[in-house]
Parts: structure tokens; C-alpha cells; sequence
């Protein structure tokens, strides 16, 4: 079932590709020695995870390029996304992605950075430092962080819950999110935790006309790279409350309209 997603004193932001410099640069201070799944070291190229939101929509959604992708999620002590949301984005994109081989989720705990206000400078900065997983031969790799403290970019009217920052990273501030679904009549966590994590990675998709073409007219121009339908994840309530009290319809979590699986399927999606 699909729901009016309404979300009080919420900004989901999206940092789309005009908005988000490109990290990339082919040096030696991009080259980086990991080891794979099979414990064997692989030199790889880091600069292809640090380009533009929207840039490897196609890498994630077809298996042209990779049949596999690898989801390296961190989150800081005490704030650990529930089984539950973790098992809603494994469902979430696995019906989406063609990816034959393998779709796997690996959560890992760290310790606070010690900060309580972030900017994305610096959420890239820690990234950089923790990540160890990138894209390989046949592996697509995707990073996240459950993190503490909130976005610099809050506002009276807005507190930020989730970014999509790079080509195949998004962070998640979970102390926001654990604030707002502790409130009276708010969602539960799951549903909040699952709503924001699922609208990132849309993004990172590619959408609304962020690195996936759209095959009909649907994107709402005005909020950015959203959809125009009202009970569609990507549409933009999703990111802002405008300072009005709302919760989510019936406690469901919102899904992808008609317009925004067609672009999907037309970028190599199932």
C-alpha cells in the first residue's frame, strides 16, 4: 500500500550532482589495497566511489557492468539501524537491482567520532578514514553510516535525516532519526529509519533525473530531484515538513510510484 508521506520538521536532503563536487582524481593517492572476499589483496581505483550522486545509478541496477553489490554499513555505538530496516532495504533492493551473483549487507559498529554537528566535508573526510570496501571487477560497492549528531545544514524549519553525497554513499543521522520516532504519534523507528534509508538510495539511483533518464514527465522541478506523485517515496515531502507537524500515514512506509520503477527498469533495473 502506498501512503502520503508526511514527515514534521524533517529534510531528507538530497545532494545531487550539481550541488556536490566530484572527489575524483586520477593519482596515486587514489589507489588503495583492499582485500577482497576470497582474502585475496586487490589494488583499486577509489576515485570511481567519489564522484557525483547519480553517476553509478546504472552500475548498481544492471549487471552490464558488475553482477554484485556490497553494502558496507557503519554505524557509531548505540545506534544501530533494527533488523527490521535492514531487512526492508535488503527486500527494497533486491527487487529492484539485477545483480545474479550476490547482494549483501555488512553492518559494522564503530566508536563516536566524538563530534556533534557534521558537515558533508566532514562526513567524507570520516569515509575515507573507515571505508575499506570499493568497487572491483565485478563488485559494485556501496558505503553508509548510521551516525551521531545532526547536519550543519539544520534549520528552524528543518532537521536533516539522511544525505546522498557521493556516487555510492549516503549517511544516515540516526540520533535525529531516533529523536523524531521517539515523539508522541511519530512512526516507529523502523519505519522512519527505513523510509530515509530507501529515499537516499533512490537517489542514488538516479532519481528523479539524477543519473537515471526519466521516460515520462514526472519530475517535480520545483523541489529538486523529486517525483510529482504524492504517495511516491521520492516525492518531496519526503525531504521537508516546512515546518509542519506530519507523520507518516497508517505508520507504512512509503514505495516507488509507477513513473520512478519505469525509469529504473529503463537504466538496467529489474
Amino acid at each position: 500500500m502506498k501512503k502520503h508521506l508526511k514527515v514534521l520538521f524533517i529534510l531528507i536532503v538530497f545532494v545531487c550532482s550539481f550541488s556536490c563536487s566530484d572527489d575524483s582524481a586520477n593519482n596515486k593517492e587514489d589507489l588503495e589495497v583492499i582485500v577482497d572476499e576470497n582474502g585475496d589483496e586487490l589494488t583499486v581505483d577509489t576515485s570511481q566511489n567519489k564522484r557525483a550522486v547519480g553517476d553509478s545509478a546504472n552500475d548498481m541496477l544492471a549487471d552490464t557492468n558488475f553482477n554484485a553489490i556490497h553494502f558496507e554499513i557503519f554505524y557509531v555505538e548505540g545506534l544501530k539501524p533494527t533488523e527490521n530496516t535492514i531487512a526492508n532495504f535488503e527486500d527494497f533492493v533486491s527487487e529492484l537491482l539485477n545483480k545474479p551473483k550476490d547482494i549483501t549487507i555488512e553492518l559494522t559498529q564503530i566508536s563516536s567520532p566524538g563530534k556533534t554537528v557534521y558537515t558533508i566535508e566532514e562526513i567524507r573526510s570520516l569515509e575515507d578514514d573507515i571505508r575499506t570496501q570499493y568497487n572491483n571487477d565485478q563488485r559494485v560497492s556501496v558505503f553508509g553510516i548510521f551516525i551521531n549528531g545532526e547536519y550543519s545544514e539544520n534549520t528552524e524549519n528543518g532537521s536533516v535525516l539522511g544525505v546522498a553525497y557521493r556516487n555510492t554513499s549516503f549517511v544516515i543521522f540516526e540520533e535525529t532519526v531516533q529523536g523524531f520516532s521517539g515523539q508522541a504519534l511519530a512512526p516507529s523507528t523502523t519505519v522512519l529509519e527505513t523510509t530515509v534509508l530507501n529515499h537516499e538510495f533512490g537517489h542514488l539511483l538516479g532519481l528523479v533525473n539524477a543519473g537515471t533518464t526519466p521516460q515520462s514527465d514526472h519530475q517535480d522541478v520545483a523541489h529538486g530531484r523529486h517525483c510529482t506523485t504524492e504517495d511516491c517515496l521520492m516525492y518531496w515531502t519526503a525531504e521537508t515538513g516546512e515546518g509542519l507537524l506530519n507523520s507518516l500515514s497508517g505508520g507504512t512506509i512509503p514505495t516507488l510510484d509507477t513513473f520512478c520503477l519505469q525509469d529504473l527498469q529503463a537504466n538496467g533495473g529489474k
